[in-house]
């Protein structure tokens, strides 16, 4: 009786991650651009089975990715008033977080960091390493939505919504 409560138990903590995984992979698979959804196949009806399928669904997905592609085409990127913005000063768990962005021709020029956690030395060696990266993905993204980066949660969310809280005060 132990043997097949264990095991039942097993399979439904797999099923519960199951579903939390699929529910992640379709939130992403949003977020990417249509070729980049539709290449890692966790589209609705544009999914890896196209190749077997027959003329008519195949058509009908590549009617879907049409559409897909026409909406994703029509977003445009923010642009913001020139000047410098001092976002809020972010409390974390290792310290205070505070950015200034300068906003040139309508676009982040560049992301000044006022504070970063440094509490103890290896959350100052983790923030250090970190705002060099956040400052290559904001420019490139132009935007605060940028991934996190793993190892450097508080570092990352501290820079962001300090960041969110300048691009806010420059549009």
């Amino acid at each position: 009786m132990r043997a097949r409560s264990a095991f039942l138990a097993g399979a439904g903590s797999a099923a519960i991650i199951a579903i939390g995984w699929q529910s992640g992979l379709g939130a992403l698979a949003q977020n990417l651009p249509t070729s980049q959804a539709l290449a890692s196949g966790t589209t609705g009806s544009a999914s890896a089975s196209t190749a077997t399928a027959t003329p008519s669904a195949t058509a009908s997905a590549s009617a879907s990715a049409s559409a897909s592609s026409s909406s994703t085409a029509t977003t445009t990127t923010a642009t913001y008033k020139d000047g410098t913005y001092t976002g809020s000063v972010i409390a974390t768990r290792f310290g205070n977080s505070q950015v200034k962005v300068v906003i040139s021709g309508g676009k982040i020029t560049d992301v000044v960091v006022l504070q970063r956690q440094q509490v103890d030395q290896k959350s100052n060696q983790i923030s250090a390493s970190a705002v060099v990266t956040l400052k290559t993905k904001v420019l490139a993204a132009q935007s605060a939505k940028v991934s996190n980066i793993s190892g450097a949660t508080y570092s990352t969310q501290g820079y962001l919504q300090s960041l969110q809280s300048a691009l806010d005060q420059a549009k």
